[in-house]
């Protein structure tokens, strides 16, 4: 049952896809998402809409699923959302996985999750992520890298979500988890509001060329978190004031007016995904 395993261990077993490799045991997820399911079903009342658009890629190719962020509720509610078909790989701060003496390291890595140095390029944890896509898992990133509202750091806009979706090779899905903030508010008692997570539709890194090649990650990151935002307050993505959501980050809002990014659906993103890898068979096929 693998009782006993490292979680260093852990990080770099699949979970999910199509690799033949030991996978991290499954047993400890499922009670997980039992257990922690059901208080969330019962507390929150949660629904998940446009999981389609996530389902559509199981077994045909990895995502990066990115969310923003308002609470420390979003990553169980990312990781539910997808179960019980698929599993999240979630992406959390090297920092707490070693809380409680390495038990919390424990617990998020049987669940799939690994780690990430904050504000460095982190080499070691992007070429995980790849590799996790490459073999059609689902890596889940919170670009933000804190969350909004809450505690000492200001929110800032990271495009290694991008950045590991091109080393991957994989679309992005914007979703969010709407109403977490509400349950606990500063100086207010808790509060038990109803939940919904919600996926919108996959982008792709190349509809992205237009853009100048040193702008292309940035402005992909800002893109899907702009359709994150809009999915959290359920306005037309246009209307969604990024300048005041991230002072610091470059505006791409004129960009993107003038050049509209397509609107595709899962279907057709992974018709275009089947279409990209027929050549590398027939190819691999003559080689042999």
């Amino acid at each position: 049952m693998g009782l006993f395993l490292p979680y260093e261990k852990m990080w770099d077993m699949p979970l999910g896809g199509t690799s033949t490799e030991r996978q991290i045991p499954h047993w400890f997820g499922n009670i997980a998402y039992v257990v922690v399911g059901g208080v969330c079903k019962l507390l929150f009342r949660y629904r998940v809409d446009g999981r389609e658009n996530l389902r559509g890629f199981y077994d045909e190719c990895g995502v990066v699923v990115v969310c923003n962020h308002t609470s420390f509720l979003d990553v169980a509610f990312i990781y539910l959302a997808a179960r019980l078909k698929q599993w999240v790989r979630l992406i959390g701060r090297e920092s707490l996985f070693d809380n409680a003496h390495g038990l919390v390291g424990q617990i998020l890595s049987r669940v799939g999750a690994f780690p990430i140095k904050r504000e460095s390029a982190d080499r070691t944890a992007i070429k995980r992520a790849a590799r996790m896509l490459k073999n059609r898992e689902l890596v889940g990133i919170l670009p933000e890298g804190t969350r909004r509202g809450k505690g000492t750091m200001e929110p800032k806009l990271h495009s290694g979500a991008a950045f590991i979706a091109r080393m991957g090779k994989a679309p992005l899905l914007p979703m969010t988890v709407r109403n977490a903030e509400n349950v606990k508010r500063k100086g207010q008692r808790f509060r038990f509001p109803k939940i919904t997570v919600e996926y919108g539709t996959p982008v792709l890194l190349e509809d992205f060329d237009f853009l100048p090649k040193e702008d292309r990650l940035d402005g992909c990151t800002w893109y899907v978190m702009r359709e994150c935002f809009a999915l959290s307050r359920r306005i037309p993505a246009d209307e969604v004031d990024m300048v005041a959501l991230f002072p610091d980050a470059v505006d791409f809002s004129a960009a993107f007016a003038a050049h509209p990014v397509p609107r595709r659906t899962t279907e057709e993103v992974v018709a275009l995904v089947r279409a990209q890898r027929q050549p590398n068979r027939t190819a691999e096929e003559g080689a042999s």
